[in-house]
């Protein structure tokens, strides 16, 4: 008797070197809840807790070429992008999951990592906005993301909801707004879209190790909508899912530590710490 098979998810993105975002990050996240994880690499970094040293672009040939390998013979339950660095390769990821009719895609509009080095050239982002975003069941901008996708600062929760119908109406059904980058005691996220906006709120945690937090939240949500959650349950549980990981982070590098995405199948606390 065979087993069952698992939800797969296929994530577009890049390498990081370092493990803690990125493809790293994403197939973590999948094997902690219940996933089958594939890739298609969109770029190589050289990264670490501290910075990124260096780039190098895979062909959008080369991308195209994964992204039809999996598709074809394995196919996805869910897809989710990251790193996409340039417009030749959103054009080409964009034709392929529009080609694969591809349903439950999260788009994580990455643009600066961590560090604060840019990983998304300045004369893609109206080419992610107006080749990917239509074709995403949910967007999931942080703050600074948002501000540049909308055009405006954001320093409240109502700026929030400004940001999020400005960017529905790139074409997304749902935007998920992060809001960790704002003034208050909680992590407060928005769901906006079709429904009364779902506020999902957390405390903080005082750690720096918040490396590839993104990366492992869209990864998430990609992974309970592939297990068949609505987006609204699906949000949710990656909101928790996210928190804990936060919380049982780890100190590893000189900079800002990785998420322990393990944590469902580990006991690493956030006060062991890794030299």
């Amino acid at each position: 008797m065979s087993n069952p098979i698992p939800p797969r998810v296929l994530t577009i993105a890049g390498s990081d070197s370092g493990g803690g975002a990125g493809i790293q990050a994403d197939i973590k996240t999948m094997c902690a809840l219940g996933c089958y994880g594939m890739t298609a690499i969109t770029a190589v970094t050289a990264q670490n807790t501290v910075a990124v040293t260096a780039i190098h672009a895979i062909p959008p040939e080369i991308v195209a070429c994964q992204i039809n390998a999996v598709l074809s013979d394995i196919g996805a339950d869910a897809v989710k992008t990251g790193m996409l660095f340039d417009s030749d390769i959103i054009i080409t990821v964009a034709k392929e999951l529009g080609d694969a009719g591809v349903k439950n895609l999260v788009v994580d509009p990455v643009m600066i990592a961590k560090s604060g080095d840019v990983l998304l050239r300045d004369k893609a982002r109206q080419t992610l906005i107006e080749r990917l975003f239509p074709l995403a069941l949910v967007v999931t901008p942080n703050i600074p993301e948002a501000e540049v996708l909308a055009g405006f600062g954001i320093r409240t929760e109502m700026d929030m909801a400004r940001a999020a119908t400005h960017i529905l109406g790139y074409g997304p059904r749902y935007v998920l707004m992060k809001g960790g980058h704002l003034a208050s005691d909680s992590a407060v996220d928005y769901l906006f879209g079709g429904f009364q906006p779902l506020r999902l709120a957390s405390p903080r945690r005082d750690t720096k190790n918040t490396h590839g937090t993104g990366c492992t939240f869209s990864s998430a949500i990609a992974c309970f909508l592939a297990h068949g959650e609505d987006i609204e349950d699906a949000v949710t549980h990656a909101k928790d899912y996210i928190t804990e990981a936060i919380t049982q982070s780890f100190t590893l590098g000189q900079g800002y530590g990785p998420l322990n995405h393990l944590w469902p199948m580990t006991k690493l606390g956030n006060d062991d710490t890794i030299e």
